[in-house]
């Protein structure tokens, strides 16, 4: 009786996720499917068949000197690489001095980068637009990578898996032992905390990748722009010149890297679990 009910719970379990599973990737097929219709096909309605155009709505991408589409790609990569990387790493660093250090305002620090936390960027926007023009870094990429030094979010969740995976013992032992502040973070922490290092790293450069509003903000020339405002250039073309068949291939190439990347770093997530995990 108990077999049939676990059998039953497992097929329900395998059944729901299938219809899940579904519902996510269902959207990116119908994209990828868009991607290769034309922009008459597309008037036409709903197709779960492809069509015929996918080379030529690709060169009127890549071929297209108003959007150098290869140029965005290149910006949003080194962008979003710079930002998963730093933030990551910083974060941990800022989270590990916050963990293992007693010193008498660090619920005071805590307290003010949890402060931080739900204050919106909206709010803070025309002040970081003054103050990076005063400072001469307007119109560059810099704006959209040097803040991410500072991401009390990615904070918040390494302090908190600090307190569940890391041992203060491990810290104290390394001391003992004669390593620095530095290398015991680089050599002990940092491989322990490389589950969450991927989580937020996969997070930071989606997030990144996809950021719209900071970059409209601060980017005016077209050779440094990002691939979320060249594809809201393109979806803002006049009706003569609007082709739906290049945006949805715009939007299909803009989501590979996040893929690629998901694909690369999600492998970390399940074997890290298990990396330098220590006994109390």
């Amino acid at each position: 009786m108990q077999n049939k009910k676990s059998s039953g719970r497992t097929i329900l379990a395998h059944a729901v996720l299938i219809i899940l599973a579904f519902m996510c990737l269902f959207f990116f097929y119908i994209l990828i499917i868009n991607a290769t219709r034309s922009h008459a096909q597309l008037q036409l309605g709903f197709s779960a068949l492809p069509g015929s155009s996918l080379i030529t709505n690709l060169m009127n991408v890549l071929n297209d000197p108003a959007i150098p589409i290869v140029k965005g790609i290149q910006n949003s990569l080194i962008v979003s690489g710079c930002c998963a990387a730093i933030v990551t790493y910083f974060s941990a660093l800022t989270a590990y001095g916050i963990y293992a250090y007693d010193f008498k305002l660090k619920h005071a620090a805590f307290t003010f980068i949890m402060a931080i936390l739900v204050m919106p960027t909206q709010v803070t926007a025309l002040g970081f637009l003054r103050l990076i023009t005063n400072m001469g870094m307007d119109d560059s990429l810099l704006p959209l990578i040097l803040p991410s030094v500072a991401s009390p979010s990615v904070f918040y969740f390494m302090h908190s898996y600090m307190q569940s995976s890391l041992p203060k013992e491990l810290i104290e032992a390394a001391r003992i032992d004669g390593s620095g502040e530095f290398g015991t973070f680089n050599r002990i922490v940092m491989p322990i905390m490389k589950p969450a290092i991927a989580v937020q790293a996969i997070f930071t450069f989606v997030g990144s990748w996809n950021n719209y509003f900071i970059p409209a903000l601060v980017i005016t020339s077209k050779n440094k722009q990002t691939l979320p405002i060249m594809i809201a250039t393109l979806r803002g073309a006049d009706y003569m010149n609007f082709d739906m068949g290049k945006i949805y291939m715009m939007i299909t190439i803009a989501i590979v890297p996040i893929i690629i990347v998901y694909l690369f770093l999600s492998k970390f997530i399940v074997e890290g679990v298990t990396l330098g995990g220590v006994k109390e």
